[in-house]
Parts: structure tokens; sequence; C-alpha cells
């Protein structure tokens, strides 16, 4: 009953800007703050454009009602990826930067999932074509095949043996598909109930997504850890906003492991040395940076990020390459499958007449 009340009232939230229209409302709004705007200022110009209107208006209402810029957004609904970026907008100060940031990542984010669709398009469309047959195969070619092979006893059994097959790995894959959705249901539904360990442990045992989130968590550490260092605070400030925002919750379990060891009078270096999806090279840059000035750890962390992030679309890129080849190949193989399946009984049948 509890689950089916959350999702009721996921169901209620407002409906999120189409992706397209967020990113041509951030970039806008970067381009008028660059010619010297001020933000509201800036919003009211936005309304020039007639899909933008009542967007424009209402972040500006709750600007003014005292609302920060990401929660604004985040009530609109805009996407994850932007609005954890525009949380240290209120430590920092640096809209336009931060502005940037994020219309370079959510570019990139929106461009793999352009790409993905197309190359998932014709699988898809394969997929649907197979099953079509699949099923007129099951339900037209193979009471035929059994009313000819009826009086031979090892072609029937063959045939049967075959059709138990198909019908395990098609229900098997469709038992799967759905049991794999409706995990990540209940998991997003109830993971804030998990303590964060056992998130961490969770994610750890995951083949493909454990090392995805080691880069991502590397590079969100090392972009926001950069970008608050320019703000001149103490290393414990910095540390206290990192624990206290709420959108990265491996980071701030991280950050206060490394707080507590610093307010115990000793280096923080060695409990990050433990931290897993924490890449070695982050490590190793503040290894390095031990008794030089913050200005150098910010510079060495700023160009450690920007690598990540090359990284990291590298990666992604290289998996959406892979998709429709092993997609085809597996879709070929079952179609293989199934054309032996069904004469080998046939070959059967001619040996022993």
């Amino acid at each position: 009953m509890d689950l089916l009340m959350k999702l009721r009232t996921k169901a209620t939230v407002k409906k999120s800007p189409k992706k397209e229209l967020q990113l041509r409302f951030l970039k806008r709004l970067e381009r008028l703050l660059r010619n010297g705007y001020p933000l509201i200022t800036a919003l009211e110009k936005l309304k020039w454009d007639k899909a933008l209107v009542s967007l424009a208006e209402r972040i500006s209402t709750d600007l003014k009602n005292g609302k920060p810029f990401n929660e604004t957004l985040e009530n609109e609904g805009f996407a994850d990826i932007i609005t954890n970026h525009l949380y240290f907008i209120r430590i920092n100060g640096e809209l336009i930067e931060t502005l940037q940031k994020s219309i370079h990542m959510f570019e990139h984010h929106l461009k793999h999932i352009q790409k993905f669709q197309q190359v998932i398009r014709y699988p898809i469309i394969l997929l649907s074509i197979f099953s079509l047959l699949l099923f007129f195969i099951k339900q037209s070619v193979m009471p035929s095949f059994m009313e000819l092979f009826e009086n031979s006893k090892e072609s029937a059994m063959t045939l049967n043996i075959s059709i138990f097959i198909i019908d395990l790995l098609t229900y098997g894959f469709i038992a799967l598909c759905l049991i794999a959705v409706l995990f990540f249901i209940i998991w997003r539904i109830h993971q804030s109930k998990f303590p964060i360990e056992r998130q961490i442990n969770f994610y750890r045992h995951i083949p493909i997504l454990k090392h995805f989130l080691k880069i991502q968590t590397s590079f969100l550490f090392a972009s926001h850890l950069s970008t608050l260092l320019k703000t001149n605070l103490s290393m414990k400030q910095i540390f206290n906003h990192l624990i206290s925002q709420n959108k990265f919750p491996i980071i701030s379990h991280y950050t206060e492991l490394m707080m507590n060891e610093l307010e115990k009078g000793r280096y923080y270096l060695t409990t990050m040395s433990q931290f897993y999806f924490f890449d070695t090279n982050l490590r190793d840059i503040f290894q390095n940076n031990q008794h030089e000035d913050m200005m150098t750890l910010e510079k060495d962390l700023s160009l450690y990020a920007d690598i990540l992030m090359e990284d990291l679309e590298r990666k992604i890129i290289k998996i959406i390459s892979y998709t429709q080849p092993i997609f085809f190949g597996i879709l070929a193989c079952f179609i293989i499958f199934i054309y032996v399946t069904l004469m080998w009984p046939m070959f059967q049948l001619i040996q022993t007449m």
C-alpha cells in the first residue's frame, strides 16, 4: 500500500519541461547574464520567447519570494544533472561559471541520450517483428508440425523439447525484464531508507555500474571541491558544505569521514585511501599537494575533473556503440536456434523414411 501511495504521489508531480526546452532556457539565461543583466532582469527578457514565458515567470516569482535558484529549477522539474550542480551557487556565488558547466554537462547528456535512441531504434523494430513472427510460429506452425510428426515418436519428442526451450527462453526473458524493472522501481523508492554504507556495498557488487559510479563520484568531488576552493574558505568550512548537501549521499558520507579525521588532528588522506568510489588519481592529487597552497590544489582538481569528464564521455560512447552489434548478435543466434529446432525434427523424419 505504501508503494502504491508513493507511486501515486510521484505521478502527481508537476510535469517537467522538455529537455530541449530546459537546455534552451539555460543557454539564453547564461547569455543574458554574461552580457551584464541581473538574474531577475534576465528572466524578464526570456519572456520574449513565447515558449519560455510561463517558465520564466514562475522561476522569477519563486526567486522574489526568497527561494534559492537551484530549488526553483528543481520545483519546475529540471533534470538532476542541472540542479545538483547549481546547488553550490549559494556558496561560491559564481552563477555564470556554474551555469556554463551545467550547460556543458547537460548538452553532452542529451547527445548521449539521442545517440542511444538512434542506436536502439532498429533493434527494437526488429525485436517487435521477431516477436510477432514467433507468436505466429507458435500458434500456427508448431501445431501443424505436431500433426505432421505425430507418427514419428523421435521427431515428436525433439519438437516438444524445442517448444519447451523456446517457451523457456521467451518467458524467461520477459520475466527477467519485469523483475529488473520492478526491482529498480522499489530500489528508487526505498533507497533513502537504507544506510549509506549498505548502499555503497550494494553498488560495489554491480559490475558495470560500479565503474561509472567511481568516475562520477570522483568527478563530482573534484569539481565541487575545486569550485569551493576559489572562495578562500578553510578546508573545514568546505567539508561542512559538502556534508550538508543532500544531492550526493556518497560524497557527503566520505566527506564526513574525512572531517572526523581532521577534527581529531589527523590528516584525512589515510581515510581517503579506503574509499572505494574515489579514484586512486584523486588520492594522489591530495598526496602531492599536502604542502602546497590551495591555489595549486584547486588547479589540479579542476584539470582532473575535466579529464574525468572526457573519460566518462568516452566510456559512454563506447558502450552505446557496442549496444547495437551485441543486440543483433543475440537476435541472430535466437533466430538460428529457432530455425534449427524447426528443421531438426524434419531431418529426423527424412532419415527414418
